[in-house]
């Protein structure tokens, strides 16, 4: 059994793992807040030059793997990078096509890049792309679903919901992904509570399931629109506290990305999401969605999803074994 270097490069944060090439089995990480955007506009500040833009964003790894060198105590030169997510977009390390929907979920109908080990950068990357229906796209999503797909497992008819500033809703079935819906429900969550007239009448605290329940109830029927301003009323007519008002615009929110679960026929529902929004979204959908099958992986089995759907798409390329 050997090892890989497992990078899952997003717009805000960058997260750098060493895992075995058995089962993906995480050994040590380093989480960092540089995300593509950041590296791509200190790579434009630098003077932009197209030429040197892969070892300019090689360094920002160099720096890191040179951090897990420390973590674990062994060199790690020469192991295999594997990259998901924004580092093969237009702002990422090279510019890659999504792979177009519907795509099997075997891990063998993604697109891929491959840049060879150098003098200037000692590791072979492989880059995995992200997908696209006609409406939609993702990266790094498709890489975490696989990841959530064990090897001959059949899914016949299932949602998968990656919960987030870009909240990912994935269909599949007959084992192929069919169907792609981003809601931008945490970006637009930020910009209320932050930036909106509302910031002033919300204050992040204790989870408040009652007021979140409410905001969930009041968004599968009453206009966005008007709920929103709702917030403002509350905290202008002391309704509730700051963080009650919190988690009603959230419940607001999150009920809103969620009435969709009614226009679809999928008999089990994927919940695949971090610790700061399990809470929210396991209580939305066992009130909005009553009659779907619930399937919650853990934490620890979401985070481990995207390594394991690298592992599993380079060794259909044999890139690892």
């Amino acid at each position: 059994m050997g090892y890989f270097l497992s990078c899952d490069w997003g717009t805000t944060s960058l997260r750098l793992r060493l895992a075995d090439t058995g089962k993906g089995e995480i050994v040590a990480e380093i989480r960092s807040t540089e995300g593509i955007n950041k590296v791509f506009e200190l790579w434009q500040q630098s003077g932009g030059e197209e030429e040197k833009k892969t070892r300019f964003y090689g360094e920002v790894i160099d720096h890191h793997v040179s951090e897990l060198e420390t973590q674990t105590g062994q060199r790690l030169n020469n192991l295999p990078l594997v990259l998901s997510g924004m580092a093969s977009s237009s702002i990422g390390f090279i510019d890659l096509p999504y792979a177009s929907m519907p795509f099997d979920v075997d891990g063998s109908a993604i697109n891929t890049g491959f840049i060879a080990a150098s003098d200037s950068f000692e590791h072979d990357i492989l880059f995995i792309s992200g997908a696209k229906n006609e409406n939609d796209v993702m990266r790094g999503e498709e890489t975490q679903l696989i990841g959530c797909i064990a090897p001959g497992q059949w899914v016949k008819n299932e949602l998968f919901i990656f919960p987030g500033t870009h909240s990912k809703h994935i269909t599949v079935k007959e084992n192929q992904a069919i169907d792609l819906r981003t809601y931008m429900t945490g970006e637009l969550f930020s910009l209320l509570a932050t930036q909106s007239i509302l910031k002033n009448t919300v204050q992040p605290g204790d989870f408040y399931p009652g007021a979140f329940k409410r905001g969930l109830i009041e968004a599968a029927h009453r206009n966005m629109l008007n709920l929103i301003f709702k917030v403002r009323t509350n905290g202008l007519f002391d309704v509730c506290t700051g963080s009650e008002n919190y988690h009603y615009l959230s419940g607001l929110l999150i009920g809103t990305e969620l009435k969709d679960l009614s226009l679809s026929n999928a008999e089990t529902v994927n919940l695949v999401c971090g610790n700061d929004l399990l809470t929210q979204y396991q209580l939305a959908l066992s009130e909005l969605a009553p009659d779907k099958k619930l399937n919650i992986f853990s934490v620890e089995q979401g985070d481990a999803a995207t390594v394991v759907g690298q592992l599993t798409i380079a060794k259909h390329l044999k890139i690892l074994k």
